[in-house]
């Protein structure tokens, strides 16, 4: 089931968004701090609460659109990651995996929404 899916890689987010804020109170290097942020909000976060509202709506669950908005949230997820712990490490020239990434995310939340607004809602819960 996605939301099962949702939830299991936003609590691996969550723990390695976490680890990376010990490594960074235990080094004082607090450069990484956006990657951090980012990990944290869109990793744990929304990939939580994703996973919460398709288990609110198991029908969304058996979309074309809700498959393409899992897999296209995780891509740009890494993509974004990836490219924002480059940059902040002192590499500029990742700018743009950063940018793509972002751009997929941005695309993915916006499935997300489509898929809010055909989801037909119970009339009581």
């Amino acid at each position: 089931m996605l939301a099962a899916r949702f939830f299991k890689l936003g609590a691996l987010y969550g723990l390695i968004g976490i680890a990376l804020g010990v490594y960074m109170g235990a080094s004082h290097d607090h450069s990484q701090m956006p990657t951090h942020a980012h990990l944290n909000l869109l990793g744990f976060v929304s990939m939580m609460l994703f996973g919460a509202y398709y288990r609110l709506h198991p029908a969304a669950n058996h979309t074309m659109l809700a498959r393409m908005h899992f897999w296209l949230s995780n891509i740009g997820l890494w993509m974004m990651i990836v490219g924002l712990f480059v940059m902040f490490s002192g590499n500029m020239e990742a700018e743009p995996l950063t940018a793509v990434g972002s751009i997929i995310v941005l695309i993915s939340m916006a499935m997300f929404v489509a898929v809010t607004l055909r989801t037909k809602t119970p009339t009581a819960y």
